[in-house]
């Protein structure tokens, strides 16, 4: 048994009171003799005992004080007044036995509410970090909740044309959705149906106008719905494949989308 079992066990308090087998008290012996602070804490323990012992201690009755007076005086009571000397101490003794008991069950009450408080404690922080993450994530439903009925009031007004932009053969499984709202001038995407793309690629948005390619911006595939620039007098828009940053003109041959206005 290591230290702090020991002591959080009560089995020095067993040991002073006896109550310990031969074997275990020459195990726990041992364990004093081989342990400097140990054996500082169990001193401790029997001076506190010992305190707590005479405190509690009842005064032996006048006659005892009498018969001892008398035995000193008188030789021939003797071997009477033995008896009544060996009865006082077996009282001593009981009353140290008594109030001994009474303080191993005070240091292992002790010892049972500290656990208990420290358990509730525990309990206590715990409850509050799942408070905590609750609330956290209450903010974060809300946010995503105001986030999303933004996008949606923006892209179900009455003059706003919805835009299917469909991959071809460089990437067919690709699909984007454009929102154009040309009297609020606003353009939204959704980029959601973009095939992922390489680390070092990047997806790029377009308005052809006048036979001008005019950048709208570059397309984060981590978004929901993004804002993209908008152009005036555009005739189309396109999705090209750039590499990471955007380019300053569309790569034509990466075009894998448009559609026309």
């Amino acid at each position: 048994m290591d230290r702090n079992t020991i002591k959080d066990t009560g089995i020095l308090e067993q040991y002073l009171l006896g109550e310990l087998s031969e074997e275990q008290s020459i195990e726990i012996e041992n364990i004093l003799k081989e342990d400097k602070e140990l054996r500082e804490y169990f001193s401790k323990m029997e001076d506190d005992m010992e305190q707590m012992a005479l405190e509690n201690a009842i005064t032996p009755p006048v006659h005892i004080k009498t018969a001892i007076l008398n035995e000193v005086e008188n030789p021939s009571l003797i071997g009477k007044e033995k008896v009544i000397i060996s009865q006082a101490r077996k009282k001593v003794s009981y009353n140290f036995a008594i109030a001994a008991s009474l303080a191993t069950l005070f240091l292992l009450s002790s010892g049972w509410l500290y656990n208990q408080w420290k358990d509730t404690e525990q309990t206590v922080i715990t409850l509050q970090e799942e408070t905590n993450d609750l609330r956290d994530r209450l903010v974060n439903l809300e946010n995503n909740y105001e986030e999303t009925d933004k996008w949606y009031q923006a892209i179900n007004q009455p003059e706003v044309v919805q835009l299917i932009l469909k991959g071809n053969e460089k990437s067919p499984n690709s699909s984007a959705i454009a929102y154009v709202n040309h009297q609020n001038k606003e353009v939204i995407l959704n980029p959601k149906g973009l095939s992922k793309l390489k680390n070092d690629k990047t997806y790029q948005m377009w308005a052809d106008v006048d036979g001008e390619m005019i950048n709208m911006g570059v397309i984060s595939a981590n978004q929901e719905m993004i804002t993209m620039k908008y152009i005036e007098n555009a005739a189309s828009l396109n999705i090209t494949i750039e590499p990471v940053g955007g380019n300053d003109h569309p790569t034509v041959e990466q075009l894998i989308s448009n559609v026309y206005l």
